[in-house]
């Protein structure tokens, strides 16, 4: 009878140490956290603090978009915890238009927008009538407004309003004709028209190098960092947490610092 019992049981406390093997893979590889971005500087950057969550016990997994709007449409609908791709002036129309309540975790870094062409080396080249493509959502198409305004292109009713529209313009001295379009698609009308005004994740996407190859650009003071965003019931969900540690760690620092040479500025 004991040697039936003992035959029985081998099977059993088999089955548990497999049990335990399983267990013990899963806490090792870490608790997963999933983060939405935009491949270039974000994705990039995300994919350096990959080994220093896994420290932490946090397997990061990066989806990577080429929009700006699927990111936030993403984490409201819990299908990813996290994005890193938006300005707070983006993240707050979006929030007013969708009637969402997407919340900044942390700033990071700051990508200096800038005016490209392929046509003419210097902005005072630029012709009467030129024609001009900018980003077609609100917060990045005030964005460009601003930058034209601020080296005397357009002159706008309130030159410090981050929310001005085509309808702020009170002198367009160059008759310049503007045409909004996706952001991720102005580098390809680059070669069509006379100034493109083109976020920097898309200029380096598209090999510009926005501090040799833009026209204008801001400067170190832009007010447009970029932030790690989550929703009000996760942000402070400890693996959320050592994201936005990691993202503003001097790692982080040096190799925004080393990889981008001014193109990406560290915020922190």
């Amino acid at each position: 009878m004991k040697k039936l019992l003992a035959f029985l049981a081998a099977p059993l406390l088999a089955l548990a140490g497999c049990s335990s093997s399983g267990a013990g893979d899963d806490a090792q590889a870490g608790q997963k956290l999933v983060v939405a971005a935009t491949a270039v500087p974000h994705a990039e950057i995300l994919k350096q603090v990959k080994p220093l969550l896994a420290k932490e016990g946090v397997d990061l997994e990066v989806k990577v978009f080429a929009d700006y709007v699927q990111p936030n449409v993403q984490v409201v609908e819990k299908a990813v915890d996290a994005n890193y791709f938006q300005t707070k002036p983006y993240l707050d129309a979006f929030n007013r238009e969708r009637g969402t309540n997407l919340t900044i975790v942390t700033g990071v870094h700051i990508e200096p927008f800038g005016a490209y062409s392929r046509k003419y080396k210097s902005i005072d080249q630029l012709p009467d009538g030129a024609h001009v493509t900018m980003p077609n959502d609100p917060s990045n198409n005030s964005r460009a407004l601003l930058l034209l305004a601020r080296h005397g292109l357009i002159t706008l009713k309130d030159p410090d309003n981050e929310m001005s529209t085509q309808k702020d313009i009170t002198a367009n001295p160059k008759h310049l004709k503007f045409r909004e379009l996706e952001a991720a698609m102005l580098p390809r009308t680059l070669d069509e028209v006379d100034l493109a005004l083109i976020n920097t994740n898309y200029a380096l996407a598209a090999g510009l190098n926005p501090t040799k190859d833009a026209l204008l650009i801001e400067g170190k003071d832009s007010p447009y960092v970029n932030y790690l965003v989550a929703r009000p019931d996760n942000k402070d969900d400890p693996r959320v947490q050592k994201l936005a540690k990691a993202l503003t760690s001097p790692e982080v620092k040096a190799f925004i610092e080393e990889h981008y040479k001014g193109a990406v500025l560290p915020a922190f």
